[in-house]
């Protein structure tokens, strides 16, 4: 099928609370939404989270380069064919997120016209579980929420979002342990708040107060220091914001990489994909990674994280951040028990989208 029309729409959720990153303090997501039609009618859809520091690239930009660039060069491809979708991007450099919402609104569409979800295309289970990010605040405040969380959507996986110093992240760490118990993993993504000469010392903070893994807790290359501190490491180090091709994770997994956090709704379901498989031939584990996406977002990651290689130490995806939203633009909010979600058998996104919630948000 060859692409017809097209349109991208630019929307704003609030948070009910200012959620603090590392860079910035935001009080609501911004997201683009990627609808493409097919000759037949059938219709596509991906969402993107647009955070220029995350990013690199604003609403403008973005529409720029999927109108003007990306979508012209798929004239003569059979959009409901993604790896060839994906192939013809790959001619492309940069872009990412265009790319990205390119290839995951083709998956859309071919789960639509397929007539399956895409979990089942993908080969995945109808069931995955989640892990919760705690955002930065005080160290109290963490625990409380970790807790709640934990009480109320039982999930067994804590991601803490550290980065604030030292001495906080250490604090939040043993509080957050004592609000929730031994039984709930805990690991620390400190988006490289912290230098190269910290990193090793970092690391064994998180080990030494119980944590499993340690994210991107300096700024990470594929070379000889990464090789051997993950070696002597007593816990892995997952390696997120430099792993976004196929290339990074081969430069990685052959420093020795042990796990690889892969975003699809920032590269697409095809790169995220082949990152896993890469990673679990090479003995590494990879999972889902957060990208702040509303309901329509995770969704859409969910069904990705169905079909990635499971191990009992990999960590659960990280597609449950849209609870921290006050609305949604979906009829109905996906629901999450027992740290699970249950991805339904109706195929595509699209019909999910409410017209009225989608115009009530749009900027």
């Amino acid at each position: 099928m060859k692409l017809a029309g097209s349109t991208i729409s630019i929307y704003r959720l609030p948070y009910p609370r200012p959620v603090r990153w590392k860079d910035t303090v935001e009080e609501g997501g911004l997201f683009a939404l990627l609808r493409i039609v097919a000759e037949d009618g059938s219709e596509g859809v991906a969402e993107g989270p647009i955070k220029p520091t995350w990013t690199g690239t604003v609403p403008r930009a973005l529409a720029a380069a999927i109108d003007d660039m990306l979508l012209p060069a798929l004239s003569d491809t059979n959009i409901d064919d993604p790896t060839a979708v994906a192939k013809r991007l790959a001619s492309f450099p940069e872009n990412t997120l265009a790319k990205g919402l390119i290839d995951n609104a083709c998956w859309d569409l071919k789960a639509r016209v397929d007539g399956k979800p895409l979990w089942q295309l993908l080969g995945g289970q109808a069931e995955v579980a989640l892990s919760w990010t705690v955002t930065r605040a005080p160290p109290q405040e963490m625990a409380r929420e970790a807790a709640d969380m934990v009480e109320r959507y039982g999930f067994g996986t804590l991601k803490i979002k550290g980065g604030q110093s030292f001495e906080i992240d250490a604090r939040a760490l043993a509080e957050i342990r004592a609000a929730v118990g031994t039984s709930v993993r805990l690991y620390v993504d400190a988006n490289a708040a912290f230098s190269i000469e910290q990193g090793r010392e970092y690391a064994k903070l998180i080990a030494d107060a119980g944590g499993t893994h340690a994210e991107d807790p300096c700024e990470l290359a594929p070379d000889a220091w990464f090789e051997q501190t993950q070696r002597e490491s007593p816990i892995p180090w997952v390696v997120d914001s430099r792993c976004q091709t196929l290339r990074d994770a081969k430069l990685f997994l052959a420093r020795g990489a042990k796990a690889l956090g892969i975003k699809p709704t920032r590269v697409g379901a095809s790169m995220a994909l082949d990152v896993a498989h890469l990673a679990d031939r090479a003995g590494a584990r990879s999972n889902v990674g957060l990208h702040a996406e509303s309901a329509l977002g995770s969704l859409a990651a969910t069904h990705v994280a169905s079909a990635f290689p499971r191990h009992s130490d990999t960590l659960p995806a990280e597609t449950s951040f849209f609870l921290a939203y006050a609305d949604q633009i979906l009829h109905e909010t996906p629901g999450i028990a027992d740290c699970r979600i249950k991805l339904d058998d109706s195929p595509g996104l699209a019909h999910r989208i409410d017209p009225a919630k989608l115009a009530r948000y749009r900027v």
